[in-house]
């Protein structure tokens, strides 16, 4: 899952970034509230933490914007601002939360998971395959039982293969749904490649039943081994 912070504080951000990509979340920085309009509007987040004390346009004037674009992602607001008609216009400005500083880093990450959860909608949080499980919520992904360890992108991949499970996905599909990328590049081609064969590894290497399967010419697909 991608999240953006748009925070000005540079030992903020880095404490946030850090504390979130050991969670396995994908972050991305902006210190401006010019950036973090700009990244809302050009890519796909799942989460945006925005600070409202920004230089040049501030938190709220960027909020209130994206929410009358119709932007829908979740917007978790950090804060100095403790008084109650502060809370109150970010919540009418479209913030879904409020967390006023200094915070505990763990609650921090509990609502980040709560908002995370809400902004799925009818989306399962649970994804299974024969004895593959994938939770979203703690993010852990688990083969008969024994947890594997995967990075974030390896992660996001299998994610979108238990989605489309028994469908088969080409290298356009996953450069578009998983690496954002709009426009297809030959080079990234490799880049995919080269993940899907750590992912086999991972998955398939020590199992008796294999998962991933590559279709020639066109792509891969997740399903059981007959």
């Amino acid at each position: 899952m991608r999240i953006l912070v748009v925070e000005d504080e540079a030992k903020v951000a880095r404490a946030l970034r850090e504390g979130l990509e050991r969670e396995k979340y994908e972050v991305v920085v902006a210190p401006t509230g010019e950036e973090g309009f700009f990244l809302v509007n050009a890519q796909q987040f799942d989460l945006v933490i925005l600070d409202l004390m920004l230089p040049g346009r501030d938190g709220l004037e960027v909020l209130s914007t994206l929410r009358k674009r119709g932007l829908d992602t979740p917007v978790l607001i950090l804060t100095a601002r403790d008084a109650i008609e502060d809370r109150v216009q970010g919540l009418d400005s479209g913030a879904d939360d409020y967390l006023v500083k200094p915070f505990a880093f763990p609650e921090l990450l509990a609502r980040v998971r709560a908002r995370l959860r809400r902004g799925r909608g009818d989306q399962s949080l649970r994804l299974k395959l024969a004895d593959l499980e994938l939770d979203l919520t703690p993010r852990k992904v688990k083969r008969a039982g024994q947890e594997l360890q995967l990075t974030v992108r390896e992660f996001e991949l299998l994610e979108y293969l238990l989605r489309h499970k028994e469908e088969v996905v080409s290298r356009e599909m996953l450069a578009r749904e998983v690496w954002k990328e709009t426009s297809r590049a030959t080079t990234l081609d490799n880049v995919i490649d080269v993940h899907i064969n750590r992912l086999r590894r991972k998955l398939d290497d020590h199992f008796d039943r294999k998962l991933i399967h590559t279709v020639r010419g066109v792509g891969f697909v997740l399903r059981e081994e007959q």
